[in-house]
């Protein structure tokens, strides 16, 4: 789907809702760090504006964006953010969390926070539907207390607190989802930066936690630390213990 097409699609899904939110998350597969989801929510004005006209044509999923284009985006949705056009906002979880809940469920749970920091669960929820015979104004005080359509990327979420659409490949076909994607991107990015910096030995600012051979390597020769996700690398350490065993028969 063509760049331009984005805004598009996001205009057909918001429809008579108020507002659309896009959700996405980085860090699934990564060995290490914390999965990352950004929730980025947007009104049918912000669509027809100026800056969707003419700037949302640069936006596209963040895996398909260079570095410096991602920063210039982001920057720009910080700016939007202040000027009360847009609302993003973060959710995470952390490896004890990937560890506790499996990758799907940690990702489950960051979305979730992402969520929260926009709308709680609770403003979705209908408490009886009313009857045949109810009047207009009663039925409206069935209704959810928020007008708001929720796009994920991928497949729908079973079990989740808000409902919501699942948007296979929806990083490269909704502009909110997309926005999301580089939103959780680059704060990923940062948070991988950082952790570089105290733990050097791995190259985190490099591969940002992903398997590249160079950091299977280093895990291979320094061990794993405590942003690892050792149930990721249960094959890869038992490599290493075996190496080591066999190091010490040899010593003997």
């Amino acid at each position: 789907m063509k760049r331009r097409q984005l805004r598009g699609y996001d205009l057909k899904q918001i429809g008579d809702f108020t507002s659309l939110i896009g959700v996405d998350e980085v860090g699934r597969g990564a060995l290490a760090g914390p999965v990352v989801a950004a929730a980025v929510s947007v009104t049918k004005a912000f669509l027809e504006g100026r800056w969707a006209m003419t700037r949302a044509q640069k936006v596209n999923d963040s895996k398909q964006l260079t570095a410096l284009d991602r920063e210039e985006l982001f920057q720009e949705f910080k700016l939007l953010e202040a000027q009360g056009l847009i609302v993003t906002s973060l959710g995470m979880s952390s490896v004890e969390e990937i560890e506790v809940l499996n990758i799907l469920g940690a990702t489950k749970l960051a979305m979730r926070r992402a969520l929260e920091a926009i709308h709680p669960p609770s403003a979705f929820e209908r408490r009886t539907e009313p009857d045949l015979f109810a009047s207009a104004v009663e039925v409206a005080e069935f209704a959810p207390r928020v007008s708001c359509h929720i796009l994920i990327d991928g497949l729908p979420l079973k079990h989740f607190a808000y409902p919501h659409v699942g948007v296979v490949r929806g990083d490269g076909r909704s502009l909110c989802i997309a926005m999301a994607s580089i939103v959780a991107k680059v704060t990923r990015d940062q948070l991988m930066v950082e952790l570089d910096a105290k733990s050097p030995l791995y190259g985190f600012a490099q591969h940002k936690g992903y398997g590249t051979e160079e950091h299977r390597l280093a895990v291979l020769q320094h061990g794993a630390i405590s942003h690892h996700r050792t149930v990721f690398l249960r094959k890869l350490l038992s490599q290493r213990n075996d190496a080591a065993q066999l190091n010490f028969l040899r010593d003997d």
